[in-house]
């Protein structure tokens, strides 16, 4: 029996109405495989809806994603809109309104793409960045007083409950149940002296749930330097919302190139949409030559068809992907090659 999901697209600014088409071809070529129907909404949400009406969806927008399986995004940017109000206009919303508390975000050296690290080599660097999505160090207590004067200050308050921090760690020790066993917590207790014991309090409550896992706790500035000197030894990394932001770009880039990259923001109770979108911004500087890296959002619609229960159709894509990455046939500029958008997608669907 033929399975159907309705899917929100959002192509948003610059690159990512070239990159959203090339995943909606893989996805289609792979759901038709494998028997799976997917109908498409498209919304033209965006920084230049923005400056053309004042806001960067409309005001029934929620309501109208909420009747969708997924959301699929392409990116979120363009210059003379401040990314302040790009994300609390936009992405924000979304993720905290549909209760997507983990943002999932793979990161793998493949063949074909060299690390800016010697040690970090295809096979040996495969790990999992599971960041806190909807509260942490971006929340929105806090304010501004004084405004014009000397004294003028800003006030950001970080807020970490404990439902929040336990759905997000359980998750992670889950996944971790699930790869080698092995999980590490970002911490910085050290010197944060409320909420960061709070989250390790919460960490070591709920490894005693998962004897099964190996875990530890390092803090956030010796864990970069370790992504950096020793990237192969991590499978699973947890982490709060500011901290795992930063560490799956700094991921992204041991990897070889931030436009490989996709996350997932994540519902796992599936009590409302997840949204899932490349880690790559609009790249304003590259828009419209077709030239447009479409990994990071093809590997997205990969994590997309897996949530909504389609391993191996998902599993189709990501081996295709590690072909076309191991050949160096057909690549992007970012990747070496002279490929455009369309030849590597054309590329991708021979091999699918």
């Amino acid at each position: 029996m033929k399975t159907t999901h309705r899917i929100a697209l959002i192509p948003g600014d610059g690159i990512g109405a070239e990159v959203l088409p090339a995943a909606r071809q893989v996805l289609d070529s792979v759901g038709a495989r494998h028997g799976i129907g997917l109908e498409y909404e498209e919304f033209d949400w965006s920084c230049e809806r923005y400056l053309r009406e004042g806001a960067m969806m409309p005001p029934d927008g929620l309501e109208r994603l909420r009747t969708h399986d997924a959301v699929l995004l392409g990116a979120v940017g363009y210059p003379g809109v401040p990314d302040h109000v790009s994300l609390w206009g936009l992405l924000i919303p979304i993720r905290r309104t549909f209760r997507q508390y983990v943002n999932l975000r793979p990161i793998r050296v493949f063949e074909g793409v060299p690390s800016p690290l010697r040690a970090a080599l295809p096979g040996d660097v495969d790990f999992v960045v599971v960041r806190e999505n909807v509260e942490g160090e971006y929340s929105e207590v806090g304010g501004r007083a004084n405004r014009g004067f000397a004294d003028e200050l800003a006030v950001q308050e970080s807020l970490f409950t404990r439902a929040g921090v336990t759905r997000v760690v359980d998750y992670a020790f889950d996944l971790a149940e699930r790869r080698s066993g092995r999980l590490t917590s970002a911490t910085k207790s050290n010197g944060i002296v409320h909420t960061m014991p709070f989250w390790d309090e919460i960490v070591a409550e709920r490894a005693a749930r998962h004897p099964g896992v190996v875990w530890d706790q390092e803090h956030i500035d010796a864990l970069a330097a370790k992504f950096v000197l020793d990237p192969g030894r991590f499978d699973v990394v947890v982490a709060s919302n500011l901290f795992g932001d930063i560490l799956s770009d700094l991921a992204a880039a041991v990897a070889g190139s931030i436009g490989i990259a996709p996350s997932a923001n994540l519902n796992p109770k599936r009590d409302y949409p997840s949204m899932f979108e490349p880690v790559h911004g609009s790249a304003p500087d590259i828009a419209g030559r077709g030239i447009a890296n479409p990994i990071g959002a093809i590997w997205s619609a990969a994590l997309m068809l897996d949530h909504l229960g389609h391993p191996e159709a998902s599993a189709d894509i990501t081996r295709a992907l590690t072909d076309a990455l191991a050949t160096g046939k057909a690549l992007t500029p970012d990747l070496g090659g002279t490929a455009s958008t369309g030849v590597f997608t054309e590329h991708l669907l021979s091999l699918i």
